[in-house]
């Protein structure tokens, strides 16, 4: 008998341990929150840049001894997720939080590829997730559990079009885009429409693509240097920035190479060097001259990892923030994951005129903030710095 008394209170003991209750229903004691980010693969600065926002904003977490929501104080813990840079791994890591994990709410994935099939996954299983990078309008369409903290693509293209145009004043546009990877590829049609709204058809002379992980665009870059293109968008990642710049001005290009809140990386500066020094981008914030609580983060961060954070830090520790407000605006967490899921998501759609780092945010119906992008000019130093800001 005492044997059987024995193994009864280990099952209890574990079944307690696990979070769960007499009829199977899992009860909540700590906040969950899922960061599925890039830490291997072929952008692992966007997965650095994204782990080390939440963990910087779960230190103060833990220094304020939890998670106020209602009349309890919840430990919070972060279950952190490698996406790898790959949709497969994204929807794995998503569907292990979601079901073994027993998050509450997922920030990331940043990229689009990763985040529209992860976001279908987060949205079946009805759990709050925001991404805080993904420009794509498909990650957040016909999706009520998926959110972002970012502008879109059909916001983005136009704002670099129009941005071109006044600047400059050019009339022939060439594009250099990678077609297998939704962001670029999305981006680089809304740009293309924007721009020969403005300069009639035909005016981008040079439209071409690539492949993922193809390192030689001289046969694309020919092409659009014989076009008589006045100046180059490419909308692609940091690792492919650099190659594709200095290849174009090897094979004589010097014309303006133009970007998008991909190029924010610091890592855009260090591969590509002076061959970027003058280069304009589209992104989400500005760090050079930055004030407030933007600075007070970039100062933070920068002391704790040694580099000024990149927009998909600052994005992260707005979403991070942005699921802080939702779960406290709950008003208490019943201990049932299902409805707590379901509690979340109704505050982040209420969400009005949120004071981010970058940016105030109100969602739309669609999950999508209303909020402004910025120009940025890399300056001769290599520092991002504030040109313009150009608002909805």
């Amino acid at each position: 008998m005492r044997k059987w008394t024995l193994a009864l209170v280990l099952v209890l003991t574990v079944a307690l341990a696990a979070g769960f209750l007499g009829c199977g229903e899992k009860r909540q004691t700590t906040i969950k929150i899922g960061i599925n980010a890039p830490i291997t693969g072929d952008i692992p600065k966007v997965g650095e840049g994204t782990k080390f926002a939440a963990q910087m904003w779960l230190e103060g977490i833990q220094a304020a001894g939890g998670l106020q929501v209602g009349d309890k104080k919840y430990p919070v813990e972060l279950v952190i997720e490698d996406s790898e840079a790959k949709a497969e791994s994204a929807v794995k890591a998503n569907t292990k939080m979601i079901t073994e994990d027993g998050v509450l709410v997922i920030i990331g994935p940043q990229a689009s590829k990763e985040a529209i099939p992860a976001g279908g996954v987060a949205n079946d299983y009805q759990t709050p997730m925001i991404s805080p990078w993904s420009t794509n309008p498909d990650t957040t369409k016909n999706r009520p559990f998926v959110f972002r903290g970012c502008f879109l693509d059909p916001f983005q293209g136009p704002v670099v079009a129009k941005f071109v145009k006044a600047e400059f004043g050019f009339t022939k546009a060439a594009v250099l885009y990678d077609v297998a990877s939704d962001y670029p590829k999305g981006l680089a049609e809304f740009f293309k429409k924007a721009w020969e709204e403005i300069n009639g058809p035909g005016s981008v002379v040079a439209y071409e693509s690539f492949t993922t992980k193809d390192t030689d665009f001289s046969a694309q870059l020919t092409k659009i240097k014989e076009s008589g293109a006045e100046f180059l968008f490419t909308p692609q990642y940091y690792n492919e920035v650099a190659l594709i710049v200095k290849q174009a001005h090897e094979l004589g290009f010097t014309q303006p190479i133009v970007g998008s809140d991909s190029w924010g990386s610091a890592e855009t500066v260090k591969l590509c060097g002076p061959d970027c020094y003058g280069l304009f981008f589209s992104t989400h914030y500005a760090a050079a001259g930055a004030q407030g609580a933007t600075k007070e983060f970039i100062d933070r961060y920068n002391q704790k990892y040694g580099y000024v954070p990149d927009d998909v830090a600052a994005l992260t520790w707005d979403s991070i923030r942005l699921a802080a407000q939702a779960i406290t605006a709950t008003g208490g967490l019943t201990g049932d994951l299902k409805k707590d899921r379901q509690a979340v998501r109704d505050q982040l759609a209420k969400i009005k005129d949120f004071d981010g780092i970058t940016g105030k945010m109100t969602f739309t119906e669609e999950g999508d903030p209303i909020k402004c992008a910025v120009i940025v000019r890399i300056s001769d130093k290599g520092e991002f710095e504030f040109y313009k800001q150009v608002c909805p």
